[in-house]
Formats: C-alpha cells, sequence, structure tokens
C-alpha cells in the first residue's frame, strides 16, 4: 500500500502494475537499483533518465502537435500515465500550458471529450446508478486514475459539475468532466494541493444538447436531462454519501446552471465545507482585480458606479461582494446597491420587471431612470445605461460575444478618464470584447480584465499586458488555506480575504502601466498568500481553530507538494 505523501515511497506493486499507476509511474527516470528491486529490467529502455530531460522531451513533442486541442489531449494521456512528469511539466511552463489544459482550450476539451476520453479518471454518477452512490463512493474506485490503494483514504478536495453550464458553451453533457479534472490540475499546480488529495465527480443527469445526443461516440447518460424533484433527490444523495464518506472534504460545485448554481450553495453551505466557484471565485477575482484598478485610477471603491452585464448566478455573487467591500469600506448598504446597474437578457433590471430572488436587491427604482432616454422605447440596453449612468467599472459575465462594441466603449471612455473594462466570459470565443479593441476604443485609457489569456496589445509603442482575471487566481488558494487551517466552512468572509490579499500584488500597485493582477507563472505565490489570508478569516470567524502565525506557515508548507520523484522502497 503505497504512501507517498511522504519522501520515501513504500509499494507493493511491481512489474507492470507499477509503471501502471500514474502516481507511482516515473517510467525512465526509475534508477538501477530501483528497476533491480521492482522486476523493471526489460520493461523499460535501459537508459536512466533524470525528470529535467523527460520534461524537455514532451515539451518538445507537445510543441509538435498540429492543434490545441492535440495538445490537451496530449496532456490528458500525460497525465493518465505520469502524474508527477505532468506537473512538473505543467508547474515549469504555466503560462504556455494553463491556456491548455484549462481556459479556454478545456472548452473544446469538454465539446469533444467523448472523443478524447481514454481512461477512468475521477467518478462518473450516473442517474440510472442513483442507488449505488454510497457503493460507488465506498470504493477503491475513489482514487484517481492509476493510484495506488492507501491505507488512509486521502481524499481531501472534490470538484463537482452536473456539465449544463460549462463555460459558456452550454450544456455539454458527461463532457463537462473536462471541468473537474481541469479544475483540479490547478488545486495541484498552482496551490501544491497532492493529487492523490483530490477527486473530479461528475453528475451524469442527461444532457439537453442535441449535438450531444445524436452523437453515437457519446459516452454519458443518453438521455434529456432529469430535473425537479428527482434531480434535488439525486443531489441530496450525492451530498449526503460524501458528508458519509469524507466528512471533512472540501466540495467545490462547478458549471451548474444559474437555477441550480445558487440553490445548491445555499442548501449545502451549512452541512459541509462547500463553495460554488462560479459564483464565489469569480467574485472574488473580480473584486481583486477592481481593487488593483482603484490603485490606478484613485477613484475610491464607494465612487464607483459598477455596470454588470450578464446578471445571473456570477453576476449576482459579483454585486454582492462588491456591495460588502463598499460597505466595509463605509458606504450604506442601500447606497452601497444603487451604484449598480444590473442588465440581464431583458435589459436593466428595473422596478416591476419579473426577476429572480437573488436579482431583486440590484433592481433600480422607476424613479431613478425616468429621465433616461432610451434606444428602444420601455427597454433599457447597455448603451443606454452607459449613456446615462456613466458607470466607471463595465463588466461582462454574459457569454455573449462581443457585447462590448465599439460604440458602447467609445462612449463610456468619454464619460470616464480611466474605464474598468472587465470581458470575463470564457472561453476566448464568448468573450464580451477582444483586448486589443478596448485599447483602441479607449485610447489607451482602459483598464483591462479577462476571463481567458490574450496577449499583449501595442499601443503607441508600448506593450499593454492584459491581466487575466481568472479563478484561478483564488480558489487553489482558498482550498490551501482551508486544509492548512482545517475550517470546517467557507464564508463570504473568507472570499473578501482572499480579493483583499490578491489586490496587495497586483503589479498595477508599484507601476501603474503594469497590469492589474501578477502574471500565471506567480500563481504558487499568489496561493500561498491567498491561503495565508484565508485561514486567519476562517479563524477569526470561528469556523477554524485558533493557531499562532508560525503554525499556519508549518501547516501551509505541509501542504504542498513539489512534483519531484522521490525514493521507492518495496513493502514486504
Amino acid at each position: 500500500m503505497p504512501s507517498h505523501l511522504d519522501d520515501v515511497v513504500e509499494t507493493d506493486l511491481t512489474g507492470l502494475d507499477l509503471l501502471a499507476r500514474a502516481n507511482l509511474n516515473k517510467g525512465t527516470a526509475f534508477t538501477e537499483a530501483e528497476r533491480d528491486r521492482f522486476r523493471l529490467h526489460g520493461l523499460l529502455p535501459p537508459h536512466v533518465g533524470t525528470l529535467d530531460e523527460q520534461v524537455m522531451r514532451r515539451l518538445k513533442a507537445l510543441r509538435a502537435c498540429d492543434s490545441d486541442l492535440d495538445r490537451y489531449a496530449f496532456m490528458r494521456d500525460l497525465q493518465d500515465v505520469n502524474e508527477t512528469l505532468y506537473y512538473a511539466l505543467l508547474v515549469a511552463n504555466a503560462e504556455e500550458l494553463m491556456p491548455i489544459v484549462y481556459t479556454p482550450t478545456v472548452g473544446v476539451g469538454c465539446q469533444r471529450f467523448s472523443e478524447v476520453w481514454r481512461r477512468p479518471r475521477g467518478l462518473f454518477l450516473s442517474y440510472p446508478n442513483r442507488h449505488r452512490i454510497a457503493e460507488i463512493l465506498a470504493g477503491d474506485r475513489t482514487r484517481p486514475a492509476g493510484a495506488g490503494h492507501d491505507r488512509l483514504d486521502p481524499v481531501r478536495v472534490i470538484v463537482v459539475s452536473d456539465g449544463e453550464r460549462i463555460l459558456g458553451l452550454g450544456d455539454q453533457g458527461a463532457g463537462g468532466m473536462g471541468i473537474p479534472i481541469g479544475k483540479l490540475s490547478l488545486y495541484t499546480a498552482c496551490a501544491g494541493i497532492h493529487p492523490d488529495r483530490t477527486l473530479p465527480i461528475f453528475l451524469d443527469l442527461g444532457t439537453d444538447n442535441p449535438e450531444r445526443l445524436a452523437d453515437p461516440l457519446y459516452i454519458g447518460y443518453r438521455s434529456p436531462r432529469v430535473r425537479g424533484a428527482d434531480y434535488d433527490a439525486f443531489v441530496d444523495e450525492f451530498v449526503t454519501a460524501v458528508k458519509q464518506r469524507w466528512p471533512d472534504v472540501l466540495l467545490q460545485w462547478e458549471d451548474f446552471a444559474g437555477h441550480n448554481a445558487g440553490a445548491l450553495l445555499a442548501r449545502y453551505r451549512d452541512v459541509l465545507c462547500t463553495f460554488n466557484d462560479d459564483i464565489q471565485g469569480t467574485a472574488a477575482v473580480a473584486v481583486g482585480a477592481l481593487l488593483s484598478a482603484i490603485n490606478v485610477t484613485n477613484v475610491p471603491l464607494v465612487e464607483q458606479r459598477i455596470c454588470l452585464f450578464g446578471f445571473g448566478a456570477a453576476g449576482c455573487g459579483i454585486a454582492e461582494l462588491m456591495v460588502g467591500a463598499m460597505v466595509a469600506d463605509g458606504l450604506p448598504e442601500a447606497e452601497a446597491r444603487r451604484r449598480f446597474s444590473a442588465i440581464d437578457r431583458d435589459g436593466l433590471l428595473v422596478e416591476g420587471m419579473a426577476v429572480h430572488p437573488s436579482q431583486s436587491a440590484f433592481v433600480q427604482p422607476r424613479a431613478a431612470v425616468a429621465g433616461w432616454t432610451a434606444a428602444v422605447p420601455g427597454k433599457l440596453g447597455l448603451l443606454d445605461v452607459v449613456m446615462n449612468a456613466a458607470p466607471t467599472v463595465l463588466i461582462g459575465v454574459s457569454g455573449a460575444t462581443g457585447a462590448f462594441s465599439e460604440p458602447i466603449v467609445r462612449a463610456l471612455a468619454a464619460r470616464v478618464a480611466r474605464p474598468v473594462i472587465f470581458p470575463l466570459s470564457n472561453p476566448t470565443s464568448r468573450a464580451e470584447a477582444a483586448p486589443a479593441d478596448l485599447v483602441a476604443w479607449s485610447d489607451g485609457r482602459a483598464l483591462i480584465g479577462t476571463g481567458s489569456p490574450f496577449p499583449a496589445v501595442i499601443h503607441d509603442g508600448r506593450a499593454v499586458e492584459i491581466a487575466q482575471t481568472n479563478n484561478s487566481y483564488i480558489f487553489p488558494g482558498v482550498g490551501l488555506g482551508v486544509l492548512a487551517a482545517s475550517a470546517r466552512r467557507v464564508t463570504e468572509g473568507m472570499f473578501m480575504a482572499s480579493a483583499r490579499a490578491l489586490a496587495t500584488l497586483s503589479p498595477a500597485s508599484r507601476e501603474p502601466t503594469a497590469p492589474l493582477l501578477p502574471p500565471v507563472g506567480e500563481l504558487r505565490t499568489v496561493a500561498i498568500v491567498i491561503a495565508r489570508a484565508v485561514a486567519k478569516q476562517a479563524m477569526r470567524e470561528g469556523v477554524a481553530e485558533p493557531i499562532d502565525d508560525a503554525t499556519l506557515e508549518a501547516h501551509i508548507a505541509t501542504q504542498i507538494w513539489q512534483p519531484v520523484y522521490r525514493e521507492y522502497r518495496l513493502r514486504r
């Protein structure tokens, strides 16, 4: 029974059984002594290599692939063959490879997941097996692909999705499993959470995507989506089984449709340690980036006028956390809420419209817009809001490609000296605007953050770096902090702490022409800073036992796994 959370790995596996374990395989890096000990001679070529050599070899092969989808499939295969090499490659080349293993390429990876899928990783809990959920979670199948049979089950972090709202691409059915796999890769790459402590889970309740249902290669439950009471009962069975098997686990909800995302978070947030990254992680990174922008604009948070385009679960989450930040800075809550213009599919949310309960606190009074001019009588669109409310901040979480058009951006820039514009929708194809256009239409004055990575923009002979305002800046550090502090719950205060911690790392606070957020290559440092802030906030709120700073630092360090090969010993 291997336990390679330590410096020395003990295992009773030998030969092909050892090489087949992704979390144990070292390939050509097995030493001569290990080849003797584990009967590997003849199964490997004679050359004894190093991890660095393997990284160079895999990077060369990766760059020879013809497309990003091919590179995505290459990395998925590598993860299922040799996890240490996979993470060594990813950590050393984060800026190049994170867009491959996660946004934006993971979007097409989900769309074509049935073609890419090779080997089991994580758990598919399908509706026909709803009576077996506890049994499935209780078995050895809960271990990641290729993992060994640890004496103590080490799962500490679960990411779960039902695939109904994958990025801005909608219902992808079982292809949505690419999201939990990708998110957990970032937990390890960015925060050092040991891959054996992570478990991707997909709740397969069917799909309403006609392309998936008509695809003869589709690997999921081929049925229209289960909804209503049957859906709720299935999810409740899942949560009950998780809590029974892993009472201290951190459960992250990912890419659930808006009508379920908020409801599930509200239902279970006090039942176990859980959060929804689309709602709370997106909110935290948006607040962190806005606080960073304030260092450049010198317009206090309490004076910002914020327009949110797309007011589903993510938009509501961003608005609520920003209101909390404004209130903390001294603005009365009612006044803070009036500083938001929330736009959904029917235009600006105004008194008298039918809205979801989560949206109601941001509905504008009719009197507040009575004097506004509108291009279309009876409906206030984005351009109308910009012309009349002159927002200082424009945030897009709509999935509406190109929604931030030239007339809208030019009108915004005409009214605000340094407009803050965050087209956050993923993947790249769903972004509300391209940074190059935003720079051009604002005459280089816009402060920009995007959900997916974009190259630098040349303006007036200067390279304008674009901050990737992505949740990967937040959730790995939140998870690390929760584990280090042994937090029992995840609170809104912990996400506020993560946002403020992120803002302290902004390069723009030192150089106004720098990007709002640190480079992706520094995400391990970011995660540690956020983990420290999250853990201390958990202790302040009484959801974690108090410990001194030195003990906390030791706990954080203990949680961080480095992708290096360790010595192997044969367990007798």
